[in-house]
């Protein structure tokens, strides 16, 4: 019985994309991989596809064309998640700053502890972030202070991109409508599940920069993320949504 599926967006990812794979398939619980591919130039895709044979029913992809944004990615893999029928959904980046072992510690916090969503937190318990530059440590952890100043959550790191979904999260939530595509997207849907009453837990993990390849941030990513908390936060007043019951973080 699948553990869950873990979505992979990429671009240009060739010298992750196999080693990701293989230590997912290697974790001692089923969890099934959906690669997201958004026309990798770099042939990430095909060396997805060659391994498909070897992981039948367990590992898929889905080629995209050019470069669509994370944010409309992730919502496409929710969405074929959703159609099949999974009860919990992750994303992990395929770039191993995100400790694939952990997708068990996620697992376990929704599956056991019965929350409804759960973060993979590098500011939980301090700063845990091996190998960036100073700057863009400090970039990333006031970024997460200023979400929780504007918006009220209670989360230390809003701009996480490791997580574990429970579907009954995600059918709650006007996917079509997000209005995101960068990091802010990350940001939007905490803001959704909080404000629709889901129960949030922080896991405290080490993210560790990636090795391979190169990052994908850019300047208009940030300044996508800085305004849109500020226009979340309006529409909440302007177009509250309907809660399901007490948000709660920890």
């Amino acid at each position: 019985m699948s553990a869950g599926v873990v979505l992979i967006p990429t671009y240009n990812e060739r010298e992750n994309a196999e080693l990701i794979i293989r230590k997912v398939m290697s974790l001692p619980r089923a969890f099934d991989v959906l690669v997201i591919d958004d026309g990798s130039p770099d042939g990430t895709a095909a060396i997805v596809r060659s391994l498909q044979a070897e992981f039948p029913g367990r590992l898929f992809l889905e080629e995209r064309s050019g470069k669509q944004g994370l944010g409309t990615a992730y919502i496409f893999g929710f969405t074929w998640a959703l159609a099949r029928g999974y009860e919990y959904v992750f994303e992990m980046d395929a770039d191993f700053s995100h400790n694939p072992d952990d997708l068990l510690r996620l697992h376990d916090a929704c599956l056991i502890g019965g929350y409804d969503l759960a973060i993979g937190s590098r500011y939980i318990q301090g700063v845990n972030v091996v190998n960036w530059p100073m700057s863009r440590v400090l970039m990333s952890y006031f970024a997460s202070q200023y979400v929780r100043f504007v918006t009220g959550m209670p989360i230390h790191d809003a701009t996480a991109g490791f997580k574990c979904y429970s579907t009954r999260v995600l059918r709650s939530i006007d996917l079509p409508n997000i209005h995101f595509v960068g990091y802010a997207f990350q940001i939007e849907m905490k803001w959704l599940a909080y404000q629709l009453g889901f129960r949030i837990k922080e896991v405290p993990i080490i993210f560790t920069d990636r090795t391979r390849g190169t990052s994908k941030m850019s300047k208009g990513i940030v300044q996508e993320a800085f305004f849109g908390v500020l226009q979340m936060k309006i529409s909440s007043w302007l177009r509250p949504l309907k809660p399901v019951g007490n948000a709660v973080a920890s």
